[in-house]
């Protein structure tokens, strides 16, 4: 699930399509997987595929770095400065 959303996100092997990736994304995250928490909390923060959230971009980011994903504590900083 997380990879077919970055194939979705990246377009690779597809076209791209950012909402087809946070669909996937979303399935793999709620299932655990931090690396697609991870990435749908930068959807939710971008705009990518959603409406900005940033309440939703950071739970998502928590969730990735209660797991010891170290990149979302660098990007929760700097949201919340």
């Amino acid at each position: 699930q997380f990879n077919l959303g970055n194939r979705y996100y990246n377009g690779e092997g597809v076209e791209r399509d950012y909402r087809k990736a946070v669909y996937w994304y979303t399935k793999a995250a709620e299932q655990g997987d931090a690396d697609a928490q991870f990435n749908l909390g930068i959807c939710y923060f971008l705009g990518n595929g959603v409406v900005k959230d940033h309440k939703k971009a950071v739970y998502w980011l928590n969730k990735a770095a209660a797991q010891g994903v170290q990149i979302p504590k660098v990007i929760l900083d700097l949201i919340n400065n």
